[in-house]
C-alpha cells in the first residue's frame, strides 16, 4: 500500500493575511492609549516577528511543509494577546512570554513524541509526577475564588491541573497502545481515578468534567464499546448527584443555572453583563477595546468569549469556533495516516479537549451549559493554560506522519505496530493489481 501524499502548505500568504490582520489590530491597541506604549509595540509587532521567524526555520531546515496547525496556533493566541493589550499592558507582556514559552513546551513535545519508545518509557515517570503535582497542589494551595487551583512559586502563580492535562492525554494513549494489555489498562483507570479524585478535593469541578470527557474519548478509542461508555456514563451521572448533593458549593453553581436574570446583580452579574455586552457587538464589534465587558471581573480569562463578542463581532467569534472544531476533523483525518495507536488516540482525545473545554467555556458564559469557569484554550489570559493548549497541539502535529520526514518514508499505516482493533485510523487495503 502507498501512503496517500498531501502537497505543502502554502503557509506564506496565509500567514501573510494573518500578519496583516494583526498588524492592524496591534496599531488600533496603541492608538487608543493616552502615550504611545513602546513596550507594548515591541509587543505585539514582535510578536508577529516570531510567527515569520518560526515559519522560515521550520520549512528551511527541519523540512516541515504541514504547518497548517501551528497557523491556528498562533492565530488564536494573537488574538488573546490583543485582547489583553487592549485591557493592561501588564496583561500583555506576561500573555507574550507564556505563548513564547508554549512554543517551546510546542517544539519540545513534538521532537520527543517523534520516538514511540520513549514515550513507552517516559509513561510511568510522567503519571507519577502528575499525580505528584496534584497531590502538591493540595498542600500548598489557597483558596483562591472557591479554588484550590493555584499555588505560587517564586511569585509566579501556577495552575498544576492545566499541567496534569497533558499528562493525562500522555499516559492514557501510551497505556492503551496495542502492545499495552490488561494490566496497563488497569493502571490508567487508577490513575484517571486519583486525577479526578484529586480535583474533587480542589473544588476545580470544571477540570474535572473536562478530564472525564477525555477519558471517554480514549476509552472508546479502545474498545469501540457504546455499552461501555454507557456504563461509565452512569456511574459519573450517579457520581455528579451526589456531588451535587452534598457539596453546597456545586449545588449554588447549578442553582444559579438558566436562572442568572433571578439574580444579576448577586450571583449572575458576570453572565448577564456578558451577555449584554456581547450582544450589542454585532456582526463586526464595537472596536477593539471599546467595549464596557472589560471592566468586569475575570474578562480575559472566564469571560473572554464576551469580550470577543462585543469588542470583535460575531464573525470573529464564530470563526473561532469552527476554528476548534477543525482541529478535530484535522485530527480524525490525521489518524487514518498514523503510525501507531499511541498517536490516533492522543491526537484525538487532544482535539477533543480542546473542543470540549471551548465548549464548556462559551456556552457557560453564555448560559447555555453551568458556569465552570474552565479558560477559553489559546485566548484567555494564563500562562499554563496557554502551556497546555500548545502541548494539546502537539499531540495533534505529531499523529500527523508528515511531521517527521525520515519516518513518513519508512513507517506507513499497515506497519505491524499498528493496531487492528482501532475505531479510528485503519485505511482500507487497496486491492493489488
Amino acid at each position: 500500500m502507498t501512503q496517500e501524499r498531501r502537497g505543502p502548505f502554502l503557509w506564506f500568504p496565509v500567514m501573510m493575511l494573518v500578519g496583516f490582520f494583526q498588524i492592524i489590530t496591534a496599531f488600533t491597541v496603541l492608538f487608543q492609549k493616552d502615550e504611545f506604549d513602546l513596550t507594548l509595540a515591541a509587543v505585539l509587532l514582535g510578536y508577529v516577528f516570531v510567527e515569520f521567524a518560526y515559519f522560515f526555520v521550520a520549512t528551511a531546515f527541519f523540512d516541515q511543509k504541514h504547518t497548517e496547525l501551528e497557523v491556528i496556533g498562533f492565530f488564536l493566541s494573537g488574538i488573546g494577546l490583543t485582547v489583553c493589550a487592549s485591557v493592561d499592558s501588564g496583561y500583555a507582556i506576561k500573555q507574550a512570554v507564556a505563548i513564547l514559552l508554549g512554543l517551546v513546551v510546542y517544539i519540545v513535545m513534538v521532537a520527543v513524541l517523534r520516538r514511540s519508545d520513549i514515550v513507552m518509557k517516559l509513561r510511568t515517570p510522567v503519571g507519577i509526577l502528575a499525580i505528584g503535582l496534584l497531590a502538591l497542589n493540595i498542600v500548598l494551595a489557597k483558596t483562591t475564588n472557591g479554588t484550590l487551583n493555584w499555588i505560587e512559586i517564586a511569585g509566579i502563580s501556577v495552575q498544576p491541573s492545566e499541567i496534569v492535562k497533558l499528562a493525562f492525554i500522555f499516559v492514557g494513549a501510551a497505556s492503551l497502545d496495542k502492545l499495552q494489555r490488561a494490566r496497563s489498562i488497569t493502571k490508567y483507570i487508577i490513575f484517571s481515578m486519583v486525577c479526578v479524585g484529586f480535583l474533587f478535593l480542589m473544588r476545580d469541578f470544571g477540570t474535572a468534567l473536562v478530564f472525564f470527557f477525555t477519558f471517554i474519548i480514549i476509552a472508546f478509542m479502545r474498545s469501540g464499546d457504546f455499552r461501555t461508555i454507557a456504563l461509565i456514563c452512569a456511574g459519573a451521572v450517579l457520581g455528579a448527584i451526589m456531588i451535587i448533593y452534598f457539596k453546597s458549593t456545586v449545588a449554588a453553581r447549578f442553582a444559579t443555572y438558566r436562572h442568572i436574570w433571578d439574580d444579576m446583580y448577586g450571583k449572575g452579574m458576570q453572565q448577564t453583563r456578558a451577555l449584554i455586552y456581547s450582544s450589542s457587538g454585532g456582526l463586526f464589534g464595537l472596536g477593539i477595546g471599546k467595549g464596557k465587558l472589560k471592566g468586569t471581573f475575570a474578562s480575559t480569562t472566564d469571560l473572554v468569549f464576551g469580550m470577543i463578542c462585543e469588542e470583535w463581532g460575531f464573525i470573529l467569534a464564530l470563526l473561532i469556533m469552527l476554528t476548534f472544531a477543525f482541529l478535530v476533523i484535522y485530527a480524525v483525518k490525521t489518524a487514518k495516516d498514523t503510525r501507531s495507536a499511541f498517536y490516533a488516540i492522543a491526537a484525538c482525545a487532544a482535539s477533543g479537549m480542546l473542543l470540549f473545554q471551548m465548549a464548556l467555556n462559551i456556552f457557560g458564559v453564555t448560559d447555555l451549559l453551568p458556569f465552570t469557569g474552565v479558560t477559553l484554550p489559546f485566548i484567555s489570559r494564563g500562562g499554563t493554560s496557554m502551556l497546555c493548549s500548545w502541548g494539546l497541539l502537539a499531540f495533534i502535529k505529531s499523529a500527523d506522519i508528515h511531521t517527521y520526514p525520515k519516518l513518513s518514508e519508512t513507517i506507513l499505516p499497515d506497519h505491524p505496530l499498528y493496531p487492528d482493533d482501532i475505531p479510528i485510523g485503519r485505511r482500507r487495503r487497496r486491492p493489488a493489481k
